[in-house]
């Protein structure tokens, strides 16, 4: 079939109403005037109307503005960490900062939220399974392991089952995670996001208080990409961005000690200087971080006196000294 061919019978097709029958519809609105309605005069105003018309109801949305941030009850500050990449090691350094918070100061109270509902892991490198108890006002309780409270999907659902939901279920389990948890009284809620900057990220940032964001990335410029993504999400909601963490930074040789900046060196830096933004931290490639974490016994927990450990004790201190001052 020619391309007139296809032209006429898609023609065809779009006429076509109830019953096979052809609509015979005007091409264009009835003349209201001296000037024909094919003249390109009334053809220019109609446009003009319809985007003058698209205009008005885009102020009328932006004039409401954002939905009205609601504080989570009993937590006086959220510090969210995010990716705009997987695989950069997001969630281990989010376990291992709230720990860190809590090892920093042990009259602070700390949580641990993990919001990345396709792919949680923070049961597995917290080493907590089961199922949430209930309160009498039937709000979840957040399972407790090293002094950190903590709540995931991962434990609503069963550790291998696949989670195949569309975007109106993610959503609202995201809405049960923020709303329906009984947290008590916690200083500092750390959320570890999924990576991107989808609805998730968005739906976090703009119905609950942040007091700052913390952007983890490898030196590797693919990552590097995204990270900026990230950053950028956050200043669009006007969420600070407290800082950016290098992980990855180098790889050491456990044999003969030679250092080896396997994903490139500095690159965070360098996106860091570009943003302007500070680097809170390095975290070297290591393969205790990997192993404590799969364990279930993460480094500043199992291995505190480590330069691992310090790095992530460092990049807690760093946290805390850019964070505002806190509500009463």
């Amino acid at each position: 079939m020619g391309a007139a061919a296809w032209r006429w019978a898609l023609r065809t097709a779009r006429l076509r109403g109830g019953g096979g029958r052809t609509l015979l519809r005007p091409r264009c609105p009835p003349r209201r005037g001296p000037v024909a309605c094919s003249s390109p005069f009334v053809e220019s105003a109609s446009l003009g109307s319809r985007d003058e018309a698209v205009r008005d109801k885009r102020a009328q949305i932006l004039s409401r503005g954002l939905p009205k941030q609601k504080p989570i009850k009993g937590v006086k500050q959220v510090v969210v960490l995010a990716s705009g990449k997987g695989g950069v090691g997001k969630s281990t350094t989010a376990v291992n900062i709230a720990l860190a918070l809590a090892a920093n100061d042990s009259t602070k109270e700390v949580g641990l939220l993990d919001v990345d509902i396709y792919g949680p892991s923070i049961p597995k490198m917290m080493n907590l399974k089961g199922n949430p108890e209930l309160t009498p006002k039937n709000l979840m309780r957040p399972l407790k392991n090293y002094g950190i409270a903590c709540m995931s999907m991962g434990f609503l659902v069963e550790e291998t089952a696949p989670i195949v939901w569309r975007g109106l279920m993610v959503m609202s389990a995201v809405e049960k995670l923020l709303r329906q948890v009984d947290w008590g009284q916690l200083d500092y809620l750390v959320i570890d996001m999924p990576p991107g900057t989808g609805d998730v990220q968005l739906s976090v940032s703009q119905n609950i208080p942040i007091a700052g964001a913390v952007i983890v990335s490898t030196p590797q410029d693919v990552a590097l990409l995204d990270a900026r993504k990230g950053a950028e999400m956050f200043r669009k909601v006007h969420i600070p961005v407290l800082g950016l963490v290098q992980n990855m930074s180098v790889f050491q040789c456990p044999k003969c000690n030679h250092e080896t900046h396997i994903f490139g060196a500095d690159g965070v830096r360098d996106l860091a200087k570009t943003l302007g933004l500070d680097v809170l931290g390095d975290i070297p490639l290591h393969v205790n971080i990997r192993e404590t974490s799969d364990s279930g016994q993460p480094i500043v927990i199992s291995q505190p006196q480590s330069d691992a450990a310090k790095a992530y004790l460092k990049i807690a201190m760093e946290i805390v000294r850019r964070l505002p001052i806190p509500p009463p």
